[in-house]
């Protein structure tokens, strides 16, 4: 046993031994011969990273099937989350909700970078303070201190639109990306950026960023420059940060990975927590709810002395316990933005494989001569829509906007007038009488979960409500998440 042991040892000294050699010559490619990484074959790179790493605040999801929909009778008797086995990809998402603190440092940031030039730019992120307000309650201290005091900073930024929501997501992968740059050597710390010239991560792949470039990374390429920009292929950006779509916080919220046996789920969950209660059998902490909700008339923390929850408007974002991917108040505290627009119909129109209701395709917009036009007064790159023209020839989608794909254009209308041409313009609003008998367009955006104000009910998952992309409330926050790209399996460490 001990010779087989020596031997094992020897045989891993001289396999390590070997590819320690191996690194100092060029990688010939397996189909050509040609070797990879030197001038003297071309100069064609192949980045030595294989794995995605995980960006600054998020948690690895690994993907699966699962059933999406309803786990507990519908009261409300919607019946718009029918019950469907999907598979979801793989992904990262905060660990917890967007907090004040990080809101404000992305206003500071607006403010810094546009204040002088583009107030609008700062004003239009600002999140409305005035939701806090009640006709029949004294709420204005929390309308002039809840984002801005520091005894609020941990707390769920609340008051933002859909649209705010996803403009902090893009904001926010361009600074994680910048940050990735100034620690790899190739951009200088830059804090005096205005306007235009601030990094954005599609105008410095677009080569249009003139900032403080540092050496930039070794060209290989013998026909080229000493220094070129970092590319995408080089493994060093990440993904942009988005918000989830409905399926991926459904998937996320539920947490099967801790109640799954040989592929098996042990027990359908109706929160993201085995039973049906709301309350932890913790024997430290018996008796006490998991989440913060209404429990209900009048009843949002419990009685003093004994303050269940704890919590009477939303709590830190870091409160109560983590469900079993490791994420914080999937169930309570405050309601969350997903991607999709709704519709009541969506779970059986899904498609089974990474769903999602909302795409509308475009690209880099482009001159008359085929150059990328320049980027806008904000540092931003120009997208169109995919044109019709464009898409003729395609055979998995047609046009750009596909929002109301089976439900809401012109093939998916009910109509009694057999001699008319059906309208094919805003054919969701005429299908769903939009302001007559509901609120439902093509910019009502789902949202997840309960919050501090709802009763148990909207804890479970699968319970799906809406507004409008435009409009905010006290009750609704967000998180970011990120593709995982490449292996689905966990990630192995940066």
């Amino acid at each position: 046993m001990n010779r087989i042991n020596r031997n094992l040892a020897l045989l891993f000294v001289m396999t390590a031994a070997i590819s320690l050699f191996s690194c100092s010559e060029p990688t010939p490619s397996r189909t050509t011969g040609w070797p990879y990484n030197t001038p003297e074959a071309g100069g064609f790179e192949v980045s030595e990273t294989r794995e995605q790493f995980a960006g600054p605040g998020l948690i690895f999801i690994e993907g699966g099937t699962f059933v999406m929909g309803s786990t507990q009778e519908d009261l409300m008797f919607d019946w718009d989350n029918f019950p469907r086995r999907v598979t979801i990809p793989s992904f990262y998402i905060d660990e917890t909700e967007v907090s004040n603190l990080a809101y404000l440092e992305y206003l500071y940031w607006l403010n810094r970078v546009f204040g002088e030039d583009y107030p609008e730019v700062y004003r239009e992120a600002l999140p409305d303070t005035l939701v806090w307000r009640d006709r029949l309650a004294y709420n204005e201290p929390l309308v002039e201190m809840y984002l801005r005091h520091p005894a609020y900073h941990d707390y769920p930024v609340v008051g933002v639109t859909w649209v705010q929501a996803n403009n902090y997501c893009s904001w926010r992968s361009d600074r994680v990306n910048e940050m990735l740059l100034v620690e790899e050597g190739i951009l200088e710390w830059d804090p005096d950026q205005k306007n235009e010239n601030n990094f954005n991560t599609e105008a410095y792949l677009a080569g249009q960023y003139e900032g403080l470039v540092k050496e930039g990374k070794e060209n290989l390429d013998p026909t080229g420059s000493d220094i070129r920009q970092v590319r995408i292929e080089d493994g060093i950006l990440l993904p942009r940060y988005r918000l989830p779509t409905e399926a991926e916080w459904e998937y996320a919220a539920l947490g099967l990975i801790g109640n799954t046996l040989y592929e098996r789920v042990v027990e359908r969950r109706v929160y993201p927590w085995n039973g049906q209660q709301v309350r932890t059998d913790d024997r430290k902490y018996y008796g006490s709810f998991v989440s913060n909700f209404k429990r209900g008339r009048g009843d949002y923390m419990g009685v003093a002395g004994n303050l269940n929850d704890g919590a009477d408007i939303p709590a830190p974002v870091g409160s109560y316990w983590p469900n079993d991917y490791g994420l914080y108040n999937m169930a309570g505290n405050v309601s969350e933005w997903t991607l999709d627009v709704y519709r009541p119909l969506s779970y059986l129109d899904f498609s089974d494989y990474s769903p999602y209701r909302g795409n509308v395709f475009k690209k880099k917009e482009v001159d008359f001569e085929g150059f990328l036009v320049e980027k806008d007064s904000l540092g931003r790159i120009q997208y169109e829509e995919v044109t019709t023209e464009e898409s003729l020839t395609r055979r998995n989608y047609r046009k750009a906007d596909n929002i109301n794909y089976k439900d809401g254009d012109h093939q998916s209308q009910i109509t009694t007038d057999w001699l008319s041409e059906p309208d094919q313009s805003n054919t969701s609003e005429e299908m769903y009488e939009y302001g007559v008998t509901s609120l439902i367009s093509d910019e009502a955006r789902v949202y997840k979960g309960g919050s501090w104000k709802d009763r148990a009910y909207y804890l479970s998952p699968g319970a799906r409500r809406f507004l409008d992309q435009n409009e905010a409330s006290s009750t609704i926050g967000f998180r970011c998440a990120m593709t995982r790209v490449g292996s689905p399996e966990p990630p192995q460490g940066r």
